[in-house]
């Protein structure tokens, strides 16, 4: 049962214009950093809730977004809350034999046995909540695959994420991607001794692919760890090559909040569920460098637009602030519109298109990708 703050009952946090803006002109909103898909000992992970919370809090994380495997049993227990200076928050990885789907908003498990991969969404959505695809681009292990090896690692993409009915996708899972890309027992070897040196970003086929999906609606980016922290229990410790301690250090969902936490549980979980929906966050790499405090934004004539926002097309200056020096690209349609090196850049445009932002940092001896934006949607 929660030992911490027990939930108290508030409002969603009141929207504010996007003029306003801080000191330096960018808008006034209020970043939490978020591991999101990650999993305990309620499904298949290794770690108690307790365990993931010390973790979070031990790298600077904001909120545990937890999604074990068909069951909202955390909730239940009651561990959704504020735990100190994190915020768990209960979603459930719906699991079927196929695609799985992180849904989040919901007070009971999602029954999807028979359900198509379309009817899972609206399943969801009925009984109030909302998703993202998991993995959406898996393809299965190209290890086993090679090796010859039965049911081991078979693919669990989602390939309807064209239907319209889930809010987003996961465009960088990073457990699942890394494994599904190894070629031979060495690579995979190397990437649980070191996995900072192999983030390179989503693999280009999946921005390529969420870019298509941009063109015609509106699909909300996240990032997410899949993380179960895998291991052998050895004299009643558990020795995992892929600990949360390191894996939380490495990739964080930021979402980007109109109002400051104010620590009442309803408030702040409708806070963040409201910016996650509405794509008003960002990826960041935080073992290259701490991505807190980005902005992306449009200023126009009459009213601005903020990152996730869609608009009917205008003149805008769109606008981006960085914490620390970077190569920026602004991409239009996926494709490269301009780009500067430092923490800002900004660029008028006039056409419908989908824009975004790339920020990459030398790490490692190479460039890599350190943040990730949404969109700004105009049609």
């Amino acid at each position: 049962m929660n030992a911490g703050a027990s939930a108290t009952t508030s409002t969603a946090a009141p929207r504010v214009a996007p003029s306003a803006v801080d000191s330096d002109g960018c808008p006034a909103l209020h970043d939490l950093s978020c591991v999101v898909h990650v999993h305990s000992t309620y499904s298949d992970g290794t770690a108690g809730v307790e365990e993931l919370i010390e973790h979070a809090a031990r790298c600077g994380h904001d909120a545990v977004l937890l999604t074990d495997h068909d069951t909202l049993g955390a909730k239940r227990d009651g561990w959704e809350g504020w735990h100190g200076s994190v915020l768990l928050l209960v979603g459930t990885e719906v699991s079927p034999a196929g695609g799985h789907y992180l849904a989040f908003g919901l007070d009971r498990e999602i029954a999807h046995e028979g359900l198509t991969e379309a009817e899972i969404p609206a399943a969801v959505e009925a009984a109030g909540g909302f998703g993202f695809a998991a993995h959406p681009f898996s393809e299965g292990s190209r290890m086993a695959t090679r090796l010859r090896l039965k049911n081991v690692g078979s693919p669990h993409g989602w390939p309807d994420a064209d239907r319209p009915g889930l809010a987003g996708i996961e465009l960088w899972s990073v457990t699942t991607d890394a494994a599904e890309a190894w070629r031979h027992p060495l690579d995979a070897i190397g990437y649980l001794r070191d996995p900072e040196g192999h983030l390179d970003g989503p693999p280009a086929h999946h921005l390529a692919c969420w870019d298509r999906l941009c063109g015609s609606r509106r699909v909300v980016a996240i990032g997410g760890l899949d993380a179960h922290q895998h291991g052998v229990s050895v004299g009643g410790r558990l020795l995992s090559p892929m600990p949360h301690g390191r894996y939380f250090d490495l990739l964080a969902t930021y979402v980007q909040c109109r109002q400051p936490a104010s620590g009442a549980l309803e408030g702040d979980r409708a806070a963040v569920y409201d910016a996650l929906r509405e794509g008003r966050c960002y990826l960041g790499v935080d073992a290259i460098a701490p991505a807190r405090g980005f902005r992306f934004w449009g200023e126009g004539p009459d009213e601005g637009v903020l990152i996730g926002e869609e608009r009917e097309a205008v003149p805008l200056v769109l606008r981006a602030s960085l914490p620390e020096r970077a190569r920026i690209a602004l991409l239009k349609d996926g494709e490269p519109l301009y780009e500067r090196t430092g923490n800002r850049l900004e660029r008028a445009v006039d056409e419908p298109g989908v824009y975004r932002i790339e920020a990459r940092r030398t790490f490692r001896g190479r460039e890599r990708p350190w943040i990730i934006s949404n969109p700004i949607y105009l049609r």
